[in-house]
């Protein structure tokens, strides 16, 4: 498996402490999910219909703003090891740094893997990909920056997983142009990424032939039933967003105290530049609190927000250290 956030084995192993004794932090998993309340005995003993899965891609275009196709899959990781099967293996160029599972699986199905530093540098591949909003850096790109690729490149590919709470930066409202696929994920932004659920948007042929690689039950009736619940619920989302906004003034001005520069992040995660990223994880560490650094940068550390107010004082007692 390739690096990643969310290794608490490996906190575990170095550090102690059982899995519930820790904060993890090295995500961009928002730590106040989504409240799911009861679900009915269908969801978890009978296959899911056709209806319910189409009910659960009405609630994702509503949340979306989009009348786009679009095909629920088992979170965005899911749609990533798609990608192979939509064309055959060509050049591929990826806006970098960002989610390294890109490369890892358009390299090992063929396709020559180039990395790019500038949206201009992606033309002429046969396939572009951009994170948008970037992780881990948090660097985004205007819709009209985006579009204005897609005649130059074979096909687009936005992954938005960490957009929800910057809608006006989204390209999933016109998600059907020809050539364009935009990703979402539905666990960061609600903080349920074990129900495994997010969703392909494009036009209607590239759709299809998603949906039908991913197979007849893609999701589990528990995700369509809380995915149903939750993306209808417009209230809870703005709440959200609005509260993760102050989060991010308020763990940026931890951060400050600390010395450490902020470089960037989302509504989800920011990313500081430290003296030493990793003396920075211990030390939070040995407070029970896991945060992500990065093999290719020693200087720069990840945090995810705290959730509840318990939280955030077990963060600043271990900042405090």
């Amino acid at each position: 498996m390739r690096e990643h956030g969310g290794n608490l084995d490996l906190a575990g192993q170095r550090f102690g402490g059982r899995a519930e004794d820790w904060i993890d932090l090295s995500t961009g998993i928002n730590r106040l999910p989504y409240p799911v309340g009861r679900m009915s005995a269908r969801a978890w003993s009978a296959l899911p219909s056709h209806a319910e899965i189409d009910a659960l891609h009405q609630a994702a275009r509503h949340a979306y703003r989009t009348s786009a196709p679009i095909v629920a899959l088992g979170g965005a990781q899911a749609a990533i090891q798609l990608l192979p099967q939509l064309v055959p293996p060509g050049r591929v160029r990826i806006l970098a740094p960002t989610y390294n599972e890109y490369a890892g699986v358009l390299s090992a199905a063929g396709w020559e893997v180039q990395e790019a530093g500038e949206l201009d540098a992606l033309a002429g591949a046969d396939l572009a990909i951009v994170v948008n909003p970037n992780n881990p850096d948090g660097r985004n790109h205007a819709p009209k920056d985006l579009l204005a690729l897609l005649p130059r490149v074979g096909r687009l590919v936005i992954d938005e997983s960490f957009a929800d709470a910057v809608p006006q930066l989204s390209l999933a409202p016109g998600a059907d142009r020809p050539g364009l696929l935009v990703l979402r994920s539905f666990g960061k932004f609600y903080g349920l990424a074990g129900v495994r659920l997010g969703f392909a948007l494009g036009n209607a042929a590239d759709v299809a032939r998603l949906a039908a690689a991913s197979g007849p039950w893609p999701v589990s009736g528990a995700a369509i039933a809380i995915g149903c619940r939750a993306l209808h619920d417009d209230a809870w989302a703005e709440a959200t967003s609005a509260r993760l906004a102050r989060d991010c003034i308020r763990l940026d001005e931890m951060a400050r105290e600390q010395g450490w520069r902020l470089v960037g992040g989302t509504a989800l995660f920011r990313l500081y530049e430290t003296p030493d990223a990793l003396a920075a994880q211990e030390k939070l560490a040995h407070g029970y609190i896991w945060s992500r650094v990065f093999a290719h940068n020693p200087a720069w550390l990840r945090l995810g927000l705290p959730g509840n107010e318990a939280e955030w004082t077990r963060l600043a007692e271990a900042l405090a250290r």
